[in-house]
């Protein structure tokens, strides 16, 4: 690799600087030879330069034109998408090599935003191997009835088989950033949800917007007629597990709830 360019902290850059935590962390991703697999984020190149090596098929998308040059620069024939995570076509990536494996250190000011990016597109995707704060690792994996699970565990959950692989210590990192950092890995091998995605976040951010209060007060803003004798809306939000939350979206979809 050339000399690295300097990091931006606009972009939440922290780069990853340890060659063991940087093997155990490819070495994690379960594409096979001749899959597709993209890197998110890639940054300066430090992750990218072993999965260049190890996929054939394999690209990489980053939005800072200075990172961008710098790993044309460094691997020529590296695919370099120019863009925002956030505006990418999956659809698009995968119809130019099937299936994709995404890979990357997420910036942590966006990672929620990314995280549901991806979810809204797991129909292209066959996992996602990212690393994260620790603090929102643990939210994503998060059993009932304890303060972090939320909206991010309940449509995670629903949507992928989430696993956190392990911790990152911030001293792997140019420069070290203050907290604690995951790796966690999604599989997108959960069946087709009996309700739309759109049906299913209204529902849950409704009830978790209002968490400390029962569902049937939470859940007042859909408008709704809810189905007491089904289930049970003396109960708070984060009593419910997963499914039950996709199963009450799926009966309010057949009640006519959402128009």
């Amino acid at each position: 690799m050339t000399q690295r360019p300097r990091k931006k902290k606009s972009l939440g850059q922290h780069f990853l600087r340890d060659y063991h935590m940087i093997q155990k962390i490819a070495g994690s991703m379960p594409a096979e030879e001749g899959e597709r697999v993209v890197e998110i984020g890639p940054g300066d190149g430090a992750l990218t330069d072993v999965l260049y090596n190890h996929y054939k098929n394999f690209s990489a998308i980053e939005i800072d034109p200075v990172m961008v040059s710098h790993l044309k620069e460094s691997l020529p024939d590296l695919h370099v998408i120019k863009q925002d995570i956030l505006k990418t076509d999956w659809q698009e990536l995968s119809d130019a090599g099937g299936p994709i494996h995404v890979i990357g250190n997420l910036p942590y000011f966006i990672t929620s935003q990314i995280l549901f990016s991806l979810l809204e597109s797991r129909q292209l995707l066959k996992s996602a191997t990212l690393m994260m704060q620790k603090e929102v690792a643990e939210r994503i994996v998060a059993v009932p009835r304890t303060k972090a699970y939320g909206i991010l565990s309940v449509q995670t959950q629903l949507m992928s088989s989430p696993e956190i692989l392990f911790d990152v210590p911030p001293q792997v990192f140019s420069p070290p950033p203050k907290v604690m950092s995951s790796v966690i890995q999604l599989r997108f091998d959960k069946p087709q949800l009996d309700c739309t995605d759109a049906h299913l976040k209204t529902v849950v951010r409704t009830a978790f917007n209002q968490r400390r209060k029962k569902l049937s007060n939470s859940l007042k803003p859909l408008g709704a007629d809810l189905p007491a004798d089904e289930f049970n809306f003396d109960l708070r939000a984060e009593a419910l597990e997963p499914a039950m939350y996709e199963k009450l979206t799926a009966r309010l979809e057949q009640l006519g709830t959402f128009g």
